[in-house]
């Protein structure tokens, strides 16, 4: 079995890990609001929060305006990215998927860079656009999927989208404008800066909503991990998890990656991390999954913002380097069993 129990699954309780992720969340979450170009003392910050009449006006608009919509931003797609991954490795009873692997992240950049040619560089036009790309991907490799056995069609169906968005992508890109390239080229390196108050509105519920009913699956995907035929014997149907799951995942990944861009390694390396240590049960592991990748995507975007402030690194670019060596550290030292069973 490639899924195993960690010892701090067994020291602590379920309510005993999330308390310690929410608070570990919260303090990243605050330290991030903090910091940045604009230099705001400890005191000048707690005045801030408490709404102290006293308290600057160009550093509240600085906190208030544009930092606390990119926290919250950097929260609930961090954590959504993360539950998605969790999400997928069950599916795919492998901890190296991801929500990539059946196409999502193709569909969503295909639908994003087509609402770029024709001129909608907004939220409000790449987010759909990105959800329909992420959508039609999810259908493709369903419909597609199911026509076989097992997860290898589901597999071989979304590397065949990949590689099929990804032409379109090329496609588009070959005629584009090079205000379009740019724009494309910001994109796909995955940025925070679209985040917006209205922004936060609109996704936030429609997130949270998901993030939930994806939470309330951890019995299917439980019975999942064990094998499609144990999955039969426990009373699940293993097509209809995939389905749920699958719809769920794009629900999630297609308008956050849509507006986000291409923000790797969230969603594989902090599943596989936790998944070491608090074990397998995904009644832990999937809320610990959103703290995890909340609090993962915020500290990104902080290193982001204050690492060559006031100029800013592009999120994605903190998450690959950061991600990349340590995913590479973890695949020297795990036993090649314990990820290819």
């Amino acid at each position: 079995m490639i899924f195993r129990a960690g010892p701090a699954g067994r020291r602590m309780s379920r309510g005993t890990l999330i308390f310690l992720a929410v608070i570990v969340t919260a303090l990243f979450a605050l330290l991030s609001l903090k910091s940045g170009a604009v230099a705001v003392t400890l005191p000048e910050f707690a005045g801030l929060l408490l709404g102290s009449p006293d308290a600057d006006a160009f550093q509240r608009s600085v906190v208030l305006n544009l930092r606390l919509p990119r926290v919250l931003f950097a929260l609930i797609a961090g954590g959504a990215l993360a539950i998605c991954g969790a999400a997928m490795q069950a599916l795919f009873r492998n901890p190296l998927a991801e929500p990539g692997l059946v196409g999502l992240s193709a569909g969503a950049a295909v639908g994003a860079i087509l609402s770029l040619s024709v001129g909608g560089a907004g939220l409000l036009a790449i987010g759909p656009a990105g959800f329909a790309g992420a959508l039609a991907a999810a259908l493709c490799a369903y419909l597609i999927g199911r026509r076989y056995p097992g997860i290898a069609g589901l597999l071989l169906a979304g590397i065949a989208i990949n590689a099929f968005a990804m032409s379109l992508v090329g496609l588009m890109l070959a005629f584009a404008t090079d205000a379009q390239l740019r724009s494309f080229a910001f994109w796909s390196l995955g940025s925070l800066t679209r985040a917006s108050a209205t922004g936060v509105a609109w996704l936030a519920p429609w997130t949270l909503a998901w993030t939930f009913y994806l939470c309330m699956q951890w019995r299917a995907l439980n019975a999942l991990v064990l094998g499609e035929r144990q999955a039969r014997h426990l009373g699940f149907d293993p097509a209809r998890i995939r389905r749920r799951v699958l719809i769920a995942v794009a629900m999630l990944v297609g308008p956050l990656v849509a507006v986000i861009g291409g923000i790797a390694f969230i969603g594989l390396v902090v599943p596989h991390m936790l998944r070491m240590r608090v074990g397998a049960d995904h009644r832990v592991l999937l809320p610990m999954a959103w703290f995890g990748g909340a609090t993962a995507l915020v500290l990104a975007d902080w290193i982001a913002r204050t690492a060559v402030a006031p100029a800013e690194l592009p999120v994605g670019v903190v998450t690959s380097l950061v991600g990349g060596p340590f995913f590479m550290w973890l695949l020297a030292r795990a036993p090649r069993t314990e990820l290819f069973d």
